[in-house]
This record gives structure tokens, C-alpha cells and sequence, in this order.
């Protein structure tokens, strides 16, 4: 399914959430509008590597950010395995991989038009860190 914020269209494989469309597109209406800082919904997670990345994406709190090499060390990996599961994520937004930046940048997004998308999101959670 396709939701649209921000003027922007992310695809959101509803099949992994367990709510209807119409629950799912009310919070993220929610989440754009401020409103929402958490997604109370039910994620299926991959039960692989993927799935590890997307457990410690869903434990960023709102306007918090973390490092590819942060997530990594907690996984025992490499940085760009981090970035490769974090682009592959099926569910932008409800599992909020634009939480996730680079160390000296804000790293790849590819949900809405990339990375302008990501700051937005994080300019939203008042999270945007000094990174270009």
C-alpha cells in the first residue's frame, strides 16, 4: 500500500502490519501531524538478519537517533549490513529507519525522495543531527 506525507508517496508492505489500511494510513495522518510519536501497530518481523536490524530500529524512541556503527556493534556486524537491512525495510515509518544515520552523515533513505525525506522526518522529531 502507498501512504502519502509530507506531499510524498512511501510504500508500506501491509502484509507485515497487522491492522487494516485504514488503521495504518489514520496514524501515520497522526505521526505527520505530530500527534503520534509511537505506531501502535504489529510488525511481523523477518526471522533473519533483517530482522535483528528492524528489532533495534523499533527500539529508537522518537527524536533519537542512532549510527549504523551503533547498531552494528550491538549486533555484532558491519555497518553496511546495517545499511543494507535498513534500506530493504518493508514498513518505512512504522519501523522508523530514518532514525538511523551515519556517523559523519545522515546516511541513505529510501522511502518518499531519499534523504530530503529523511530530514524531514527527523527535523519532525526534532532529531536532526549536525550531519549533512
Amino acid at each position: 500500500m502507498n501512504v502519502e506525507i509530507f506531499d510524498r508517496t512511501v510504500a508500506l508492505d501491509a502484509s507485515r502490519v497487522s491492522a487494516s489500511e485504514a488503521e495504518i494510513r489514520a496514524q501515520v495522518e497522526e505521526y505527520a501531524a505530530g500527534e503520534r510519536r509511537e505506531f501502535d501497530l504489529s510488525v511481523d518481523l523477518p526471522e533473519d538478519f533483517a530482522g535483528e536490524v528492524t528489532a533495534a530500529m523499533q527500539n529508537i524512541p522518537y527524536g533519537e537517533t542512532r549510527t549504523y556503527g551503533e547498531i552494528a556493534a550491538s549486533l555484532d556486524t558491519a555497518p553496511v549490513a546495517v545499511g543494507r537491512a535498513c534500506g530493504a525495510n518493508p514498513v518505512p515509518l512504522v519501523v522508523p529507519c530514518h532514525r538511523v544515520v551515519g556517523a559523519d552523515s545522515l546516511g541513505g533513505y529510501s522511502a518518499g525522495d531519499g534523504v530530503a525525506f529523511k530530514r524531514r522526518l527527523l527535523e519532525l522529531e526534532g532529531a536532526v543531527p549536525n550531519r549533512e
